[in-house]
């Protein structure tokens, strides 16, 4: 299974965490976390894979998979997110989420 696949499979199933960046981010937008996981479920593609450079990650390099897609409203949507294993299993986490600006 790609990796496309398998963030929506965990997103379907309610697998999603969110750090407080991204809450405020979302806040500050207007945007809610349906909307998040509907621009997740709509992506056609992953934008690009990127590794962390944050000291804060769990594990230095974790891949952070970028998608840029849009709400079921037309909103378009930039998240940032890496798969985390944990004890009960995988959560797709969102470490951003804002509507789509230039230079994203």
């Amino acid at each position: 299974m790609d990796v496309l696949q398998r963030i929506k499979q965990l997103v379907m199933n309610s697998r999603v965490g969110f750090t407080r960046k991204s809450l405020e981010e979302m806040r500050s937008d207007g945007l809610i976390i349906d909307e998040v996981r509907e621009s997740i479920l709509c992506a056609q593609t992953i934008a690009k894979t990127i590794r962390s450079k944050s000291p804060n990650r769990r594990y230095p390099g974790e891949k952070l998979y970028v998608i840029k897609s849009f709400s079921f409203k037309g909103t378009p949507i930039y998240t940032k997110g890496a798969i985390v294993r944990k004890p009960e299993g995988e959560v797709f986490y969102l470490v951003s989420s804002k509507i789509v600006t230039f230079g994203d």
